[in-house]
C-alpha cells in the first residue's frame, strides 16, 4: 500500500534524472541553493553510462565549426534550427574541456592531442573518445563529483509520478519512494527533467530498462508542447544474442572500416548509399531492414576481423570482452547485428537553455527537443547536446531563481480507494504488447495502414492502463507503463501526422519529402492537439 509522507521536501532546484545532463547541471547549480537529484534506481543505471563513441566537438585545425554545423544540418534533413545548431556546436570545445577539468580521461595520440574518431555523417574526425567506454568514463566521473559536494542531495530509488501544476506554474513532483512504498512530495522553485529517452516503448532498443519516457510523459500530461516526437533513430547494429540485453556495437566500428554483410557474406550497402556503412543511421538501418526483410534471416552481421587484433583489443576493449564473454571473438568472427531503437528526437519542446512553455519547468538532454538535431541525430551529437544544454540551463536555473517565488508546498497525495493489485500479470502484459505494436507498426518502415492499426490498439491499452493506474495502488512498474503508452500515443500521433518521409520518419505511403518544412508539434487539452510550426524559433 503506498502510504502518504507526512513531510514536504523543499528545494531550490528539482533535478529529475541523473545521466550526463542532470548530472552535469547539479554540479553547475549547487552554489545557488538547494539542490536534489532524484533517480529511479541508481546513479549507475542511465544511458549515458551506455554510450560507446564519443563525444563530437571542433578541436582539429583541419575542421571547423562551420563543417560540423553544416554536417549536422545535412543529416538532420532540413529540419534543424539552424540557430540552435550553431549554439550547441560552438559551445562544445568548452564543454570538454570542463569534462577534463571534472576528471574525464579521453584517448589521446600521443601526449597532446586527442585520439579523434571518425563515425557516420562526419566529413572530419571530431568524436571525442575513450576508447569504447566513454559514457562509463563520463557518468563515474560525475557520480564521484556529486557525491563529494554536501550541496547536493542525490536520492535513489525515487521515481517520479506526476508534475505538481498550480496556476500555471510548476511547483514541483508527486514521488514515490520504492524503498518505502511511500509518496513524497517534491516542492522546488525549479523542477528539471533529465529523464532520457523512451527506448523501453520497442521490442528491440539499446536503451537501459529505464528509458520509459517518464519526463516526456509528465511534460505532456502537464500541459507542455512536445516537439517531433515521430523522429525515433534506429541504431543499425544492436548485438543480436540471447544472452545480451540491449547491448549495442558502436558505430566507431564501421568508422574504423567495419563492413555490414548478409549471412552470405556479401556486402550489401553498396546497392543504397555510395558511402557505404558510413552513410547516416537512418539509410544503414533501413537497408538493414529491407535485407532482413527480403531475406527472411534474424540478423546480418558486422566484420572487422580483417583489422590488426591488436588494434581491435585497445580500440575497442568493452566491445571485445562483452562478446568474447558470450562466446564470439570479433578478431577472428564476425558480430551477428540488428537494428534498434536507439534515441528520441524528439521530445519537450525546448529551448537550449531548456526552457519549456510552463513556468517554473526546464527539460535538458534526451527528454527535450531543441530543433537541433533535426529530423536525424548526428552520431555523438547527443552527449553534446546533453553537455551544452546544462551549462546554458545552470544560468536559466540562476535567472530564475532571482526572481522565482519560495518553494511552495501543495497538497498530499490521495490514492482514493485503490487496493493492492491481485494480478500484475496485467502490466507485463500491456508493457510487452504494448513493445510489439510499436515495434511491428511504427518501427525502422512505416505506412499509414500500421499507423491506424496502432492508434486503434494504443487507446485501448491506454484505457486498460489508466482503469488499472487509478483502481490500484501504484509501482514503479505501473508509473512506466502509463509513461511508454502515452509516449508512444504521441509517437504514433505524430508520425500518421506527417505525410512524408524525412530523416528518419520513413513512410511507403509518402517515400518524398514535402516542400514546406514544418516540425510537428503536440500539445495535450481535452482531446489531444497537433498542429505545426515552422522550423524557426
Amino acid at each position: 500500500m503506498n502510504a502518504i509522507d507526512s513531510l514536504d521536501t523543499t528545494c531550490d532546484v528539482l533535478i529529475i534524472g541523473s545521466g550526463i545532463a542532470g548530472l552535469s547541471l547539479a554540479l553547475k547549480v549547487a552554489n545557488v541553493g538547494k539542490v536534489i537529484v532524484l533517480t529511479k534506481t541508481n546513479l549507475k543505471e542511465c544511458a549515458t553510462i551506455l554510450a560507446q563513441g564519443g563525444i563530437s566537438a571542433v578541436l582539429s585545425s583541419e575542421d571547423s565549426f562551420d563543417k560540423h554545423i553544416q554536417d549536422t544540418i545535412n543529416v538532420g534533413d532540413g529540419l534543424c534550427h539552424p540557430d540552435v545548431v550553431r549554439k550547441i556546436v560552438f559551445a562544445g570545445p568548452e564543454r570538454i574541456k570542463e569534462l577534463v577539468e571534472w576528471g574525464v580521461q579521453f584517448s589521446k595520440r600521443g601526449s597532446d592531442h586527442y585520439d579523434l574518431g571518425l563515425e557516420a555523417g562526419h566529413s572530419y574526425r571530431r568524436v571525442v573518445h575513450s576508447k569504447d567506454i566513454t559514457g562509463v568514463n563520463i557518468q563515474e566521473t560525475l557520480i564521484n563529483r556529486v557525491l563529494e559536494d554536501p550541496r547536493i542531495t542525490v536520492l535513489e530509488n525515487h521515481i517520479a509520478i506526476n508534475l505538481k501544476i498550480r496556476a500555471g506554474r510548476c511547483l514541483g513532483a508527486y514521488v514515490l519512494d520504492k524503498q518505502k512504498d511511500i509518496v513524497k512530495n517534491f516542492a522546488a522553485r525549479v523542477t528539471v527533467l533529465a529523464t532520457g529517452g523512451l527506448g523501453k516503448a520497442f521490442l528491440y532498443t539499446s536503451n537501459p530498462d529505464i528509458s520509459s519516457g517518464d519526463g516526456i510523459a509528465m511534460a505532456y500530461r502537464a500541459g507542455a508542447t512536445v516537439m517531433n516526437m515521430e523522429f525515433i533513430q534506429f541504431h543499425p547494429t544492436l548485438l543480436y544474442h540471447p544472452h545480451a540485453k540491449s547491448f549495442l556495437i558502436s558505430e566507431a566500428l564501421r568508422g574504423e572500416g567495419a563492413k555490414l554483410i548478409d549471412a552470405s557474406g556479401n556486402r550489401f550497402m553498396a546497392a543504397y548509399d555510395s558511402r557505404l556503412e558510413l552513410a547516416p543511421r537512418d539509410i544503414v538501418a533501413r537497408a538493414m531492414d529491407a535485407e532482413l526483410k527480403r531475406s527472411g534471416n534474424d540478423c546480418l552481421f558486422l566484420d572487422i576481423s580483417f583489422k590488426d587484433s591488436d588494434f581491435i583489443k585497445n580500440r575497442f576493449p568493452g566491445i571485445h570482452a562483452k562478446c568474447l564473454g558470450l562466446g564470439i571473438d570479433i578478431t577472428k568472427e564476425l558480430i551477428p547485428v540488428v537494428p534498434a531503437a536507439h534515441y528520441a528526437i524528439g521530445g519537450v519542446k525546448a529551448s537550449v537553455s531548456g526552457s519549456t512553455d510552463i513556468p517554473g519547468l526546464l527539460a535538458i538532454g534526451e527528454t527535450a527537443c531543441t530543433g537541433f538535431h533535426g529530423a536525424n541525430r548526428l552520431a555523438s551529437n547527443s552527449l553534446l547536446e546533453s553537455s551544452v544544454m546544462a551549462h546554458f540551463a545552470a544560468q536559466e536555473c540562476r535567472n530564475l531563481l532571482d526572481k522565482a517565488p519560495p518553494a511552495c508546498s501543495f497538497s498530499p497525495w490521495h490514492s482514493g480507494d485503490a487496493v493492492d493489485s491481485d494480478e500484475s500479470v496485467v502490466v507485463s502484459q500491456n508493457w510487452m504488447e504494448l513493445r510489439l505494436l510499436m515495434w511491428n507498426y511504427v518501427g525502422v518502415v512505416r505506412s499509414d495502414k500500421r499507423f491506424r492499426r496502432a492508434q486503434q490498439r494504443i487507446h485501448l491499452l491506454q484505457d486498460e492502463i489508466n482503469q488499472y493506474y487509478w483502481d490500484f495502488h501504484i509501482t514503479s512498474d505501473l508509473i512506466e507503463l502509463r509513461n511508454l503508452a502515452d509516449v508512444a500515443q504521441m509517437v504514433i500521433d505524430a508520425g500518421f501526422h506527417r505525410k512524408e518521409s524525412r530523416g528518419v520518419h520513413y513512410t511507403i505511403d509518402y517515400p518524398k519529402k514535402r516542400k514546406t518544412i514544418k516540425d510537428t508539434l503536440l500539445r495535450k487539452s481535452v482531446r489531444s492537439e497537433i498542429f505545426n510550426s515552422s522550423n524557426c524559433d
